[in-house]
C-alpha cells in the first residue's frame, strides 16, 4: 500500500514544480533542470544531482507560495545592506 493517495501529485515532478512555481522563478528552474537532465543523460552518475535539484525546487515551491515570501527576502537584503554599511562606517571611524 502506498503512503500517498493515488491522485496525489508528486511534488518533485518537474511539471508539478512548473505549475506551482511563481512565473518569475520558472526561467531559472527550466535552465537548471535542462542542464541537470543533459548531465544525467551523459553520465548516469549525475542522476542523483538531478533528483536533489528537483527536491530543492519542490521546497522552493512551498517557500515561494507563502504569503510575504518575497517581501521577507527583500527586507532581509535591506537589513544585510544596512548592516554592511554600518560596519563599513564603523571601520572607517576606527582608523
Amino acid at each position: 500500500m502506498s503512503a500517498q493517495p493515488p491522485h496525489a501529485e508528486d511534488p518533485q515532478d518537474p511539471q508539478v514544480i512548473m505549475r506551482h512555481l511563481p512565473e518569475r522563478e520558472r526561467p531559472v528552474f527550466l535552465r537548471q533542470y535542462q542542464e541537470a537532465v543533459a548531465a544525467a543523460r551523459d553520465d548516469l552518475g549525475e542522476y542523483k544531482k538531478l533528483k536533489r535539484l528537483l527536491h530543492r525546487w519542490s521546497l522552493a515551491v512551498v517557500a515561494t507560495n507563502q504569503p510575504g515570501y518575497y517581501e521577507a527576502i527583500e527586507a532581509a537584503k535591506s537589513d544585510a545592506g544596512a548592516a554592511d554599511t554600518a560596519a563599513s562606517s564603523s571601520e572607517r571611524g576606527n582608523r
